[in-house]
């Protein structure tokens, strides 16, 4: 298939429910419940208008932003999302690789595969996101690792203090850890591209994968018939566990999940230097406010620094979440479904793709710097 073929991020949706085992795609592309914040995220995006600017000298212009003292060059980075390795032959290095060569951040997830050393070392810049317990031992144990490995800012994010309704799951036969059935052998026997070059060549080269980053010490295989993973104390995570990761982490902190001002009033209170204001990708609280839509309270609410996720698909609403005072976006299946079709060739040309979006779209409102994207960019379609 060739990735000229590909002209928007959707189109990788497609071809990877061809690819990938039910199980798999369905853990990627699925919420909670009945989707409403999945779908509420996406209609988001249609309820606000570009308004543009013409006969302006728009021929220096630049994606470049700058966080946490680094130059990025694009305002958009790589969300994290577990079970990348499912996915993409070392999924996680893939995206981080991709991502370290367009000069743009790859956030990785607490529940990936592969070790944070082997994803650090790949692509150093790289960001880590915990999934932190409500046990100071063992959050200063990860904290200790992440440090080692040479990660500086780290991703706290902060909206699972239980695990989510995710109906979807049971219903296309996935579970963490997997668990070995006549089912799931035919959904691998019939997708024998993704068994040959994904599974089959993970176990051939480095053993069956397990959950390598949620705490210090490995975690449970993804496939198990009577292994459980570990799931434990995150509802005793507090406000109190957040200060105390301030005084020991010495890098940028971001708490990601944030979707009430009051939140993001805490967080600035409680010594953190960034949030990420998402309802992740409508996995969690279903009928949880699409991020968009509240963006501009949050904005409102601080002086840190406001990242949003959830839903962004074109640079059109990358640019609108800009307008709306957010400081970077991050973007998670679309990559997860090219790194799927075509590893890092995949990604590397689908950020391409939001990279050329981006370019158009600031030429034809007039601007020269994402800083130049304002609130009178934007106009509400419906008041609220």
């Amino acid at each position: 298939m060739k990735l000229s073929s590909f002209l928007a991020l959707k189109d990788f949706e497609a071809a990877a429910r061809r690819k990938l085992p039910r199980p798999v795609f369905g853990y990627v592309c699925g919420a909670a419940e009945d989707n409403l914040s999945l779908t509420a995220n996406e209609a988001a995006f249609s309820d606000l208008d570009l308004v543009p600017q013409v006969l302006k000298d728009v021929s220096r212009r630049t994606q470049e932003t700058t966080l946490f003292g680094r130059t990025y060059a694009a305002p958009f980075g790589i969300a994290p999302m577990g079970l990348s390795a499912l996915s993409a032959y070392r999924g996680d290095i893939v995206q981080a690789v991709a991502a370290r060569k367009a000069g743009i951040p790859m956030v990785l997830s607490g529940s990936s595969l592969i070790p944070m050393e082997d994803v650090s070392s790949a692509a150093p810049g790289t960001w880590f996101q915990a999934y932190l317990p409500g046990e100071i031992t063992r959050i200063d144990a990860l904290l200790d690792r992440a440090h080692r490995a040479g990660f500086q800012e780290l991703v706290v994010t902060v909206d699972i203090p239980i695990s989510a309704n995710r109906e979807n799951n049971i219903r296309t036969g996935f579970s963490t850890p997997l668990r070995p059935s006549l089912r799931l052998a035919m959904d691998g026997l019939t997708h024998p591209r993704w068994l040959a070059t994904t599974f089959g060549r993970t176990l051939l080269r480095h053993g069956m994968p397990h959950f390598e980053n949620s705490f210090a010490e490995r975690g449970a295989p993804i496939l198990s018939a009577n292994v459980l993973r570990d799931f434990t104390a995150r509802d005793h995570f507090n406000w109190d566990h957040i200060r105390h990761i301030r005084q020991r982490w010495k890098g940028p902190l971001i708490i990601k999940g944030i979707l009430h001002p009051q939140d993001a009033r805490l967080a600035a209170d409680n010594g953190v230097d960034g949030i990420i204001v998402s309802n992740h990708g409508g996995r969690q609280l279903d009928g949880a406010i699409a991020p968009l839509r509240i963006l501009p309270e949050i904005v409102a609410a601080t002086t840190l620094p406001v990242m949003i996720d959830s839903g962004f698909r074109r640079g059109s609403h990358i640019l609108k979440a800009l307008a709306l005072g957010a400081a970077f976006v991050f973007v998670g299946r679309p990559f997860n479904y090219a790194a799927a079709i075509a590893e890092e060739n995949g990604v590397t040309h689908a950020i391409g793709l939001l990279m050329a979006e981006i370019d158009r779209d600031m030429a034809m409102l007039g601007a020269n710097t994402c800083a130049e994207i304002t609130r009178a960019s934007v106009r509400f379609r419906h008041t609220r």
